[in-house]
């Protein structure tokens, strides 16, 4: 009797020791487990976090390093600038593919002032914002806070002095927009552009009145495609159509 009390009281002991490893076995992996999750939540905010700050910080890089320019300082800023920066050759990407434009050397202000911007990241996130079938989209703009802020930075008041050079328009050239107020003298806006795409019985009030400053070499299929969009009224296309511009 003494002996099966003896048996009876070790069995109890063993059981006890083996459940205490079992739960101090599962308390650890519990902890283990809780503790990796929250190393990679803390590793995917500090991720987030720095890729806020790094589109903050680049943004605020507009126009750093640059005077503002004004109607009073463009030609003397542009001459400097284009002599330094002489790319001729820019890409425009959009959803509905790339447009490759050559830029002319015999418009060195407008062709200054494109590469200017496009190395500044003005046009990034603005869109092809008017198209008209069988004639022209034009690009440059949107309804963005963001594209007034950029002008603000770089100069929201400035026109470039016309560089017409008796060059007409032609399917895939490229030309400087006015703006819809008296212009006499056929000063272009620095921050639009449009690619022609018409016939050339709609050049007519196009010719020696907008600077023609570039030319498509690529992606004329993607201007067509861009150009038969369906828009409305106010030919602002009903999907937007973004840019995303760089020098080659």
């Amino acid at each position: 009797m003494k002996y099966l009390s003896y048996l009876l009281l070790t069995a109890i002991l063993l059981l006890t020791s083996c459940e205490d490893k079992k739960n101090a076995s599962e308390v650890k992996k519990e902890t283990t487990t809780e503790s990796k999750t929250t190393l990679e939540h803390k590793s995917t905010i500090t991720k987030d976090t720095a890729t806020v700050d790094t589109s903050e910080t680049k943004e605020k890089k507009i126009g750093a390093g640059y005077p503002k320019i004004t109607q009073e300082n463009l030609v003397e800023f542009l001459t400097k600038y284009g002599k330094d920066n002489p790319e001729t050759k820019v890409k425009i990407a959009t959803r509905l593919g790339d447009i490759v434009i050559d830029l002319y050397e015999d418009t060195p202000l407008h062709r200054a002032n494109f590469i200017y911007l496009v190395k500044q990241g003005y046009f990034n996130k603005t869109f092809f914002h008017r198209i008209v079938p069988n004639f022209i989209i034009q690009g440059g703009n949107s309804d963005l806070p963001s594209t007034n802020e950029k002008r603000f930075k770089l100069g929201d008041d400035y026109l470039i002095p016309a560089e017409i050079n008796g060059r007409n328009h032609f399917k895939g050239s490229v030309s400087g927009a006015k703006e819809y107020r008296e212009n006499p003298d056929k000063k272009s806006a620095p921050f639009e552009f449009f690619i022609f795409l018409g016939p050339q019985t709609s050049t007519g009030h196009l010719n020696g009145n907008y600077t023609v400053f570039g030319r498509v070499t690529e992606g004329m299929d993607v201007v067509n495609k861009i150009a038969a969009l369906p828009s409305d009224e106010g030919d602002w296309p009903l999907q937007n159509v973004y840019i995303e511009a760089e020098v080659l």
